[in-house]
Order: structure tokens, then sequence, then C-alpha cells
């Protein structure tokens, strides 16, 4: 994923390797991440128990909101591609007792499937 990309607020796929260290105080004995998805500044990370998003907020980024998903509360899920004038795709994902889906632009190739894949995977049976 190149700068420009990274700029207009596409997703690109992170290096576990990397996050590992920032997530080691967050994941509970034996969890461990699975797959981790980037933009400007924020992040979608998949574990093997839950999904975490990561809102860096504020002019420098210090202040961060955790959001932590159990796949078990998801009901559904859906994606709104790109088309041709419209530049971002959009994730929503509704919870057992919300009302609303918490709601994420992805950006254009901002990883879609990889994450429809992953959201599938771990749908509840």
């Amino acid at each position: 994923m190149g700068l420009i990309d990274t700029l207009l607020g596409h997703a690109g796929e992170k290096s576990l390797d990397k996050l590992a260290d920032d997530f080691a105080p967050l994941l509970a004995p034996g969890e461990s991440l699975q797959r981790a998805f980037g933009f400007v500044r924020d992040l979608i990370v998949f574990t093997d128990r839950r999904i975490i998003m990561v809102d860096k907020q504020g002019v420098t980024g210090s202040k961060v909101q955790y959001l932590s998903i159990p796949y078990r509360s998801v009901v559904m899920f859906s994606v709104e591609t790109a088309g041709h004038f419209d530049m971002d795709s959009e994730l929503r994902i509704w919870l057992s007792g919300q009302p609303e889906p918490i709601t994420r632009a992805l950006g254009r190739d901002g990883g879609v499937r990889e994450i429809l894949s992953l959201l599938a995977q771990h749908a509840p049976r």
C-alpha cells in the first residue's frame, strides 16, 4: 500500500509482527492476532475471539478508543462496495442489543473481500 492510498483512506493489511507488542496488553491469555487492516490512523484487528476497532482521535492521535466486539455478538454484517463515482466501501456490523450498526468507511480497495471472509469464518453457527 502506497502513501497516496494511505492518505486517501484506503485500507491495507498490516503486519501482525509490528502490532504484536502494542496489542499484547489487550489480549486475553491464549488469544492471538489473525489479521489487521489499517487506514490513515485507524485499525480493524481480528483475533481468534473478537474484532478490535482502534480509533485514534485528535490532532496528535494520542487519544485512542478501543472497541472490542466478541464474534458471538455479531448479528449480521454488510459491505457496500465502491462504485465508479463513489470512492468508499462501507462496512456495517450489527450487534446484539444495539439498534444501529457500527459503520466504518473502508476506502475503494479496503480489504473488503478479506474482511468479509473473516467475518463469515467467525459468524455464530
